[in-house]
């Protein structure tokens, strides 16, 4: 009898599906085809041994397409909703191999708004499985860290440290008690440094250290290791840094000092609605 009437429902379910979201997901007015897309984001939270399947999530994929920039945006929150979740993760494999160069587009969306909320989605995909994103995916995303749009660039920033800095080494207790050169901090810094000097955007230090200020305090803050790096001799077996790679850790330590005394974004980084051309 529970199955029967567990059946029942679902029919009834499935002639709602069928014939309203079918029929109003495409619907004329915006507002209604971003509450279908929204409402179907919390049926496959809710209900998703019966929603979350390619067949209800490709309406999802379609609408990402959408004219409207509201309705882009609930097509990625509701992705988020369930990218969040990882023990959905195994459900989602097949719509991020087919959608997922989509979602890397949207990072460079007209609409901030939905570039933000697209890079966020990219991070819990990053976060759900590493293999999934290619390294031309990934590039597509960190150069976002020197926009002038300081939330894209926020979030471009926690995708980096998420992707290049949040692996830490602590298999000994010690480690992580260790300071200076020996401190965790050191590769991490290295890394900054490296990037710094292949994204080739010399003159952006003080982006790149606000991009990354509000996930990486403590790294950016930590200014004994920095220190050592510079005038301490390399361990055994490390290589020491070129006078290219000391004048680059230079000027980022500069930056994230003027970041923690003055507290604000560099010159020319706002929070506008629009995006100029190129």
């Amino acid at each position: 009898q529970l199955q029967e009437n567990q059946d029942e429902i679902e029919n009834m379910m499935n002639a709602i599906f069928k014939g309203v979201f079918v029929h109003r997901y495409r619907d004329a007015i915006a507002e209604i085809r971003a509450i279908c897309i929204e409402e179907i984001g919390i049926w496959m939270k809710m209900y998703s041994d019966a929603f979350l399947n390619d067949s209800y999530l490709k309406y999802v994929g379609w609408t990402m397409h959408d004219k409207q920039g509201e309705v882009r945006l609930k097509c990625l929150t509701a992705l988020q909703g369930l990218y969040y979740n990882k023990e959905l993760n195994s459900k989602l494999e097949l719509f991020t191999s087919r959608f997922k160069d989509r979602i890397v587009s949207m990072t460079l969306d007209k609409e901030y708004d939905v570039a933000v909320q697209a890079i966020k989605l990219l991070t819990l995909v990053l976060q759900s499985s590493e293999e999934v994103l290619t390294a031309e995916d990934c590039e597509n995303v960190y150069h976002l860290v020197y926009s002038a749009h300081r939330p894209v660039a926020v979030a471009a920033g926690e995708f980096l440290y998420k992707k290049l800095f949040s692996r830490r080494d602590t298999e000994e207790d010690g480690i992580l008690k260790r300071r200076g050169r020996q401190s965790p901090n050191a590769n991490l810094v290295k890394t900054l440094v490296f990037f710094f000097l292949e994204s080739e955007l010399h003159e952006h230090a003080a982006y790149l250290v606000d991009s990354m200020w509000d996930c990486a305090t403590d790294l950016l803050k930590d200014w004994e290791c920095m220190n050592s790096l510079l005038l301490e001799e390399p361990l055994n077996g490390e290589e020491p840094l070129t006078d290219r790679q000391e004048s680059a850790l230079i000027e980022i330590m500069l930056c994230t000092i003027r970041q923690a005394a003055e507290c604000h974004p560099p010159v020319g980084r706002g929070t506008g609605k629009r995006v100029g051309t190129k």
